[in-house]
């Protein structure tokens, strides 16, 4: 549900994997391309799979699916929720690819689905890591984590999603999953904002480490468990992140780190804002209900939202009080 890059990647290794695959596209024009041309190529590069049909009617997109891959920006679930539900077989299993925290609830997106739907818990998953959708679409090897109190659910989808080039790892750890996706996107603009300044390797390093912590004392106040944010969904998502001239959250930090406006940077990428830009506020408020300091994404928060420019917020960061690591 869904037919932006990540979605339509992910409907091309279900196809890899042997799977039919109806995908969901808000416009129809959307819709008729994919299913005309088996291109999406205002989003994704490469042929698709011919198993894949594309429509923009929910109903038929839903009708008697077991699996529901959930694709849309992590700020308008809910509201596409409301609007999917009826058409949802109620035991289905529902997978969240989207990565945030939603502004105002404060809820992880498994949280959302099962407020909006009614669903067990048990029957929502999470599927998140290192996946840039540039790369999966062309094939290249990546490793991902499925994330699911369920077992029996998390090695159903495990099956459906293994190809000879996308691999998936199973994980009962659905808080942790949720949160590394959420946060990567802050700590990359943050890279992405010390890049666009010119700073160097040692700073990349410094920040991608720092805001590990970040993300770890989060999560663990929350209820994860650290091995997962040492793993694939956590150090792992954010170096590619962090890292990766392909990750829009890196771009968009690069862009304001030059001495861009947000306005320029929304420009610059088709009005498309990085999720890192919303997420920030939300993880902040959340970080603040758990008392877990946060000063990477507080600094992020403050260039984003309030203002402060680059080198302001740079000098701020290094004027910290030092203190053991």
């Amino acid at each position: 549900m869904g037919a932006g890059a990540w979605g339509t990647a992910l409907a091309k290794v279900l196809a890899d994997a042997g799977n039919s695959v109806r995908l969901w596209a808000r416009r129809p024009e959307l819709a008729d391309e994919i299913n005309r041309t088996h291109h999406n190529a205002g989003y994704l590069d490469g042929e698709l799979p011919t198993t894949i049909r594309a429509t923009s009617d929910h109903v038929e997109a839903l009708d008697g699916a077991c699996t529901v891959l959930l694709a849309v920006p992590a700020q308008t679930l809910r509201a596409n929720l409301i609007g999917w539900k009826d058409s949802i077989d109620s035991g289905a299993t529902l997978v969240s690819l989207a990565k945030g925290i939603e502004l105002g609830s404060l809820m992880r997106m498994s949280q959302v689905i099962v407020a909006v739907t009614g669903f067990d818990p048990a029957q929502v998953a999470v599927v998140t890591g290192p996946n840039l959708a540039s790369e999966i679409a062309q094939g290249q090897p990546a490793a991902t984590v499925v994330a699911c109190s369920d077992s029996g659910r998390a090695v159903t989808i495990q099956r459906a999603l293994a190809t000879g080039y996308f691999r998936p790892y199973t994980n009962s750890d659905v808080i942790g999953a949720e949160v590394g996706g959420a946060c990567k996107n802050v700590i990359a603009l943050a890279c992405g904002m010390a890049a666009g300044s010119g700073l160097g390797e040692n700073t990349a390093a410094a920040i991608i480490t720092r805001g590990l912590a970040e993300i770890m004392r989060l999560g663990i106040a929350l209820g994860a468990k650290p091995a997962t944010l040492a793993g694939l969904a956590g150090i792992g998502d954010l170096v590619a992140t962090c890292m990766s001239p392909h990750s829009r959250n890196r771009s968009f930090g690069e862009r304001l780190g030059r001495g861009g406006t947000m306005q320029a940077a929304l420009a610059a990428t088709g009005g498309h804002v990085a999720e890192g830009v919303t997420s920030c506020e939300s993880v902040l408020a959340l970080a603040s209900a758990y008392d877990v300091e946060m000063p990477l994404t507080e600094a992020v928060h403050r260039v984003c939202h309030r203002a402060l420019s680059v080198g302001d917020a740079v000098a701020l960061l290094l004027g910290r009080t030092t203190k053991p690591e």
